[in-house]
């Protein structure tokens, strides 16, 4: 069999912490998804570093990460994402997005995406699942927790995609697009000590209040998100294990 090969579009800096601990959000991603036999590959495209045309087909699936920057934003690097994940699409590339990587796949696809109603969302968050034949295929449970922080959302759905998650603050939390694409908001590969220490530079730099850091906290300290089955479930898009 031949060997598969995964690309990682990393769309933020590494935290100081991040890179010593896990060797960056690559490592964290890596430590998530990557299993033996498989090469994994990271394309720093926030830095302008993207996949060239001819590579794209050298790989079995591309996972967007989060980020600092707005998804509804316009920098030179989000446009040149956004024509990235069309070119995906019409490929019929396995996409899997992750919060920021959420949103902008929403916005590439023809959805819209933009601050949040209902303001910040972090700590751990339960989300609802609808039933599907991904959802049974795993046996998933109907509720599962994941570690959050945005403070934007997709607002509406790109034409053909369904909603397959959402929360008391979010409606979109998860949603796929034909059986390639999948968009899930939440931080699957997060760890609660690599939420923390976001939360600590979040306040020391004062994009959140003191009450929402102290709330969060204690929201992180007192549950645990479902961190096995959200890997089983993205593993499983992401490799094709399971039919939508």
């Amino acid at each position: 069999m031949d060997e598969k090969r995964f690309a990682v579009l990393l769309c933020a800096e590494d935290s100081e912490y991040v890179k010593k601990k896990y060797g960056g959000y690559f490592g964290v991603f890596v430590r998530m998804l990557a299993e033996e036999g498989e090469t994994w590959d990271v394309y720093r495209v926030a830095a302008g570093e993207f996949p060239g045309d001819e590579d794209l087909s050298l790989y079995d699936g591309f996972v967007i990460t989060g980020s600092c920057s707005d998804a509804h934003g316009n920098d030179v690097w989000i446009c040149k994402l956004l024509n990235l994940l069309k070119k995906l699409d019409s490929m019929k590339k396995k996409v899997l997005g992750i919060c920021f990587g959420h949103q902008i796949l929403g916005r590439a696809l023809g959805g819209k995406t933009g601050r949040a109603v209902s303001g910040w969302d972090i700590g751990v968050t339960t989300v609802n699942l609808k039933s599907s034949n991904l959802f049974t295929a795993l046996k998933m449970p109907t509720l599962l927790s994941v570690i959050e922080c945005h403070q934007d959302e997709v607002r509406e759905l790109p034409p053909k995609a369904e909603v397959l998650a959402w929360s008391a603050k979010t409606g979109i939390e998860m949603f796929t697009y034909g059986d390639h694409m999948m968009g899930i908001q939440g931080h699957p590969e997060y760890t609660k000590d690599i939420l923390l220490h976001l939360l600590d530079r979040l306040h020391h730099h004062n994009l959140i209040e003191d009450s929402l850091a102290n709330k969060a906290k204690e929201d992180v300290e007192a549950r645990e998100p479902d961190r096995e089955a959200w890997k089983r479930l993205c593993k499983s898009f992401l490799k094709g294990g399971i039919l939508l």
